[in-house]
């Protein structure tokens, strides 16, 4: 269950707190032994000043324990905030993307957005590695499957994005799960459609594209999850960024699945049929039969993935960016919860994108994420803006502390550009570094 929300700082602490407590003055009464056993080595004419110097020293910390241990016993925020996930580790994520943001198409702009990153007390970062039929890291699955080894805007060429990304983030401390952002979603005018128009499905009516942005300028379309060379190409792709690159992991997000109304391309019919004695599929595309047929193909298809990237680097994280469960399974038939529940996720960070407090608590607290905590470390995802929407720091800071409040194991922000000039308000709530929690 969720724990009550903290009402005053007079709660009990608990022994996790107190232990840390005790561990950090052991570890600087160890210090002070061995500065000690260091003055036993100077000559005997030059002790007198050493042991004066280390009386102060001695002094001075049983006064600070004497007046701030034992508070910090009563009050453990004193020494670690008002968030006792801190004390296990907690996710502070940031997703890095290339559309209203230039941060990976330059070494130069890569450099400085993961020293911010790592300025602002963050611990993970989620750079997109595949984007409208298109890898952002030279492919050779992508070049075989449909002729481009990367995507073709002229900041990606000549350079390894994803290479840098590991390289520095690792240098910096920092966690770097590439994000496979389009999962099963592609670009009508991409080299992957255009060479493989037979992998898309449809709806009803036989359209294929959703039109989408605030300038209807995105043309977006639907690999079919049920056909073998798809599932293929999705296995292929995400086995060869975890083999090729010392990554911490993968992500995978709301659009690995299949919108509800899609579904009746000629494959799938054809498939459907064979399965049910030549009926044709039905035309009410919230038939909960219908539903669960086509979820369980996308299903399948994460099953393959997490047993090809286990089998290749067993201790790769594999995390999942979804929507709220029943809006994932009954709008893109994303069935996560029984993913959880089959302990294929290492890590879920729900997109919880709302503009006012009360809504975003109510998904806090909702069943569903009461029910799969205990099964997995779930953490938040919270929208710091869009290139057409402010978010003010203070709505940010709320978020996070509600977060915080319900012990979740984290948060991440979307997205990096939308960050601002705000450095001051987000190190208000992240004032030091902490670890990501323990997978």
């Amino acid at each position: 269950m969720i724990p009550p929300n903290p009402k005053s700082d007079s709660n009990p602490p608990s022994s996790g707190a107190i232990l840390q407590i005790w561990q950090r003055w052991r570890s600087f009464f160890s210090r002070l032994e061995n500065i000690y056993r260091s003055l036993l080595s100077i000559p005997l004419h030059q002790r007198n000043l050493g042991r004066r110097v280390l009386a102060l020293v001695l002094g001075f910390v049983i006064a600070l324990v004497s007046n701030f241990s034992l508070a910090a016993v009563g009050n453990p925020n004193l020494l670690f905030g008002n968030n006792s996930a801190t004390l296990n580790g907690e996710l502070r994520g940031v997703w890095l993307t290339d559309v209203d943001s230039d941060v990976l198409f330059s070494r130069s702009n890569l450099w400085y957005g993961i020293y911010r990153i790592k300025r602002l007390n963050m611990n993970t970062m989620y750079p997109t590695v595949w984007h409208e039929g298109y890898t952002l890291y030279p492919s050779a699955v992508a070049e075989k499957s449909f002729g481009a080894k990367i995507d073709p805007i002229p900041e990606l060429q000549n350079r390894d994005m994803l290479a840098e990304a590991v390289e520095m983030g690792h240098k910096r401390g920092l966690a770097v799960i590439p994000w496979f952002e389009f999962g099963l979603m592609s670009e009508e005018r991409s080299d992957l459609t255009y060479r493989h128009p037979d992998w898309l499905t449809q709806r009803q009516d036989g359209t294929q594209v959703y039109v989408s942005g605030d300038r209807n300028q995105h043309r977006f379309v639907w690999m079919n999850p049920l056909r073998p060379e798809v599932q293929q190409l999705l296995v292929d792709l995400i086995t060869e960024a975890v083999t090729k690159y010392d990554v911490d992991g993968v992500q995978l997000d709301d659009h690995f699945g299949l919108p509800v109304e899609l579904g009746y391309d000629s494959y799938t019919i054809a498939l459907y049929q064979s399965t049910h004695n030549g009926k044709m599929p039905p035309t009410d595309i919230n038939d909960p039969e219908w539903v669960r047929w086509r979820a369980d193909y996308v299903t399948q298809l994460m099953g393959k993935i997490v047993s090809a990237v286990r089998a290749v680097k067993p201790k790769c994280i594999i995390s999942l960016s979804p929507n709220p469960r029943k809006f994932s399974y009954t709008k893109y038939m994303q069935d996560w919860g029984d993913w959880v529940n089959r302990g294929w996720l290492d890590e879920v960070v729900i997109q919880v994108y709302r503009s006012d407090l009360a809504s975003f608590e109510q998904e806090l607290d909702s069943p569903d994420l009461v029910e799969l905590r205990p099964k997995v470390p779930i953490s938040i995802g919270i929208l710091a803006g869009l290139r057409i929407q402010n978010v003010d720091i203070s709505v940010i800071k709320a978020q996070v502390e509600a977060t915080r409040r319900r012990n979740f194991a984290g948060f991440s922000f979307f997205f990096y550009e939308t960050l601002g000039n705000r450095n001051a308000g987000f190190l208000s709530f992240m004032p030091s570094t902490v670890s990501r929690p323990r997978i």
